[in-house]
């Protein structure tokens, strides 16, 4: 991350608000945002939920927000991480590669999701769709841990011990509450 961005981050942190509350604020904030999602946006890098999950909202729309929530995320783990500038150098870049990463998996739960809306508001999800979206479900966690495991060494590489496992709590903290919503979102199969 060069200077200019770390300027741009700390103008925004300051907006934002300081303190050890920044990161239960963010969350909540982030919170407060992912009930608006459409079920387009679980396609992108983030897959928040929306309430109406079966409706469309326009695409420019659904990128301007998602662009917003990746923003205030990168922020959020900024804020919490306190990278010197040479730690930051090395981070962003190995993060990067890591959210990519894991947007794949979460267009693959938007997939899954879709697929499960299309049956549920029909009511015709059979149990052979059943057991396909059960093995699609486990491999999208598998892969996610895959992932992750490939990233920890990556990590590792460019920062010390106790700021790997700092950035894995945030990470598994706001992954958390978005697969919370989702779960809040999505009816129970009938």
């Amino acid at each position: 991350m060069n200077a200019d961005i770390g300027k741009e981050l700390a103008a925004r942190e300051t907006a934002v608000g300081t303190g050890r509350k920044t990161f239960h604020g963010m969350a909540r904030k982030l919170r407060g945002i992912l009930p608006v999602m459409a079920a387009g946006l679980i396609a992108f890098a983030m897959a928040f939920p929306a309430p109406a999950w079966t409706q469309d909202k326009p695409a420019d729309n659904t990128q301007i927000l998602l662009d917003k929530i990746k923003a205030d995320k990168k922020l959020l783990v900024a804020k919490n991480m306190d990278l010197t500038e040479s730690e930051a150098q090395a981070f962003w870049p190995v993060y990067d590669q890591y959210q990519q990463q894991l947007a794949n998996f979460n267009q693959r739960i938007g997939k899954l999701i879709e697929t499960y809306a299309a049956a549920y508001r029909s009511n015709s999800l059979t149990d052979e769709e059943a057991k396909r979206l059960i093995g699609e479900y486990v491999a999208i966690e598998k892969g996610e841990a895959a992932v992750k495991e490939y990233f920890v060494p990556k990590l590792q590489e460019v920062l010390p011990p106790k700021k790997v496992a700092r950035y894995l709590q945030i990470e598994t903290k706001i992954r958390a509450v978005v697969k919370y919503e989702l779960a809040d979102e999505v009816p129970l199969v009938k």
